[in-house]
């Protein structure tokens, strides 16, 4: 998913890492700096279409390098979430670093992510520009609920609880489409859809190389 500005200025701004606050947190999540970068699938791609799977075995190297792998893409793609099949690899998992509408950093991991929406008497629905890193250089308004709670686990299969709100819980709704096989073009009117592809034609020539050297400045350090 795409990264919006922050709107807002509580008095309690601290950083939500898996969802609990933190004093302080650097800029460049630690997982990025450990990670390398892969290449982000493009609406179209196979792996994008159909259902993740389950993971059922946690605590492994492959999959702690996965995590590094996806917050240093995400972060070169200039992204607020990225789900494993936007980088290959059909598993339920999903990381975001993302703002919230009153600007609180958000940073995390979630495997076998469930989401619940709340009932219809305590959410709204909201009609706002949405982007994918897997459709660069295309956004369109998308509506989503206003308030999102999702249940899964982390990388050692301890169980987590992240709850969002504004362009978070946006955030965390979009990711989780990803993992059933969705993207937001799934959510467009034909003549919406069509148009988010005229615009990803248009401009992701531009995207993919202002990704190239991005990448370039961080290996430079």
């Amino acid at each position: 998913m795409s990264v919006r500005p922050e709107r807002f200025r509580p008095d309690d701004r601290r950083v939500r890492v898996q969802g609990h606050p933190v004093d302080t947190y650097p800029v460049l999540p630690p997982e990025a700096g450990r990670g390398s970068f892969r290449r982000v699938t493009v609406t179209g791609e196979e792996v994008l279409g159909r259902p993740c799977q389950e993971v059922t075995g946690f605590g492994t190297p492959e999959l702690s390098t996965l995590i590094d792998d996806m917050f240093l893409t995400m972060h070169v793609a200039e992204g607020a979430g990225l789900a494993a099949n936007q980088v290959g690899v059909g598993l339920r998992l999903f990381v975001y670093d993302c703002l919230d509408d009153h600007g609180v950093r958000h940073v995390g991991h979630v495997f076998n992510p469930v989401l619940d929406l709340h009932g219809p008497d305590g959410r709204r629905l909201v009609e706002e520009y949405e982007g994918c890193l897997s459709v660069p250089g295309a956004a369109k308004v998308v509506p989503r609920t206003d308030r999102a709670v999702v249940r899964g686990f982390d990388k050692d299969g301890a169980p987590l609880v992240v709850e969002g709100t504004g362009y978070f819980a946006r955030c965390l709704q979009h990711e989780t489409d990803h993992l059933f096989g969705h993207t937001y073009l799934d959510r467009l009117s034909r003549r919406d859809r069509k148009d988010a592809l005229r615009q990803m034609m248009d401009r992701q020539d531009e995207v993919f190389v202002g990704r190239t050297e991005r990448l370039a400045r961080l290996v430079r350090g």
